[in-house]
């Protein structure tokens, strides 16, 4: 599985043939200023909420390629209305099967609202399962109990989890929720962007190194296998 970081919570997902990106936010981003958004190749696009900081490039990636949006019955509205020919509706606890696998919207503890102010439903994570591995993308979101589902239905492989604090959890919280999820590979994500949610590097490693996890921190533009 081939995995690129565009900053804040945007990755995508190469499986098999097919590209699945989540949480486009890349071309307001200071810290992303050398990646080109019209080069980036997707078929879906998985987004967690409505928030600027993580829908902004999804219509423009869509039109490029087009790419089916994955969302909230709110989200996947209002970007048909906006002319994005595929779009899936889902909400919490339901799942759709793929080309690539199957994903599992799951709970998250977040605001959700479109960057015109519409309402956007209920944030959310996902739980991607695949032929070969299954990973949960925890969107913006507070530790929550509800996380310890997740091992109770999935082997989890690994777990993308905000560690920026302030909007979402810290490195002390993610660290109790990969515990929950039961993970000890997680890749961080949701910091550095705005001053709010910056965090030291090496200060998160060791936390993470002396609770027994791997933290990831990958940098803007690097790609990696997992």
């Amino acid at each position: 599985m081939e995995i690129t970081y565009y900053g804040q919570s945007c990755f995508l997902f190469k499986i098999g043939d097919h590209r699945i990106l989540f949480d486009p936010f890349i071309s307001p981003n200071e810290l992303a200023s050398d990646i080109d958004v019209d080069s980036i190749q997707a078929d879906y696009i998985l987004l967690s909420h409505g928030h600027q900081d993580h829908v902004h490039d999804a219509e423009r990636i869509a039109r490029n390629n087009d790419a089916t949006i994955i969302a909230t019955y709110e989200i996947a509205t209002w970007y048909g209305e906006k002319g994005i020919a595929n779009t899936h509706p889902m909400n919490t606890g339901g799942k759709v099967t793929l080309p690539f696998g199957t994903i599992k919207m799951v709970s998250a503890i977040h605001s959700s609202s479109l960057p015109d102010g519409t309402y956007a439903g209920s944030a959310a994570g996902y739980v991607v399962e695949t032929e070969n591995q299954t990973f949960y993308f925890a969107g913006d979101t507070a530790l929550t109990y509800d996380m310890k589902l997740i091992p109770e239905q999935f082997d989890l492989d690994f777990a993308l989890l905000p560690i920026g604090d302030n909007f979402t959890m810290d490195i002390h919280d993610a660290l109790v929720a990969a515990d929950f999820v039961q993970v000890d590979k997680v890749i961080g994500m949701h910091y550095d962007t705005f001053p709010y949610i910056r965090i030291d590097h090496e200060e998160v490693k060791e936390v993470a190194e002396m609770a027994g996890k791997e933290l990831i921190l990958m940098q803007i533009g690097q790609t990696i296998n997992l």
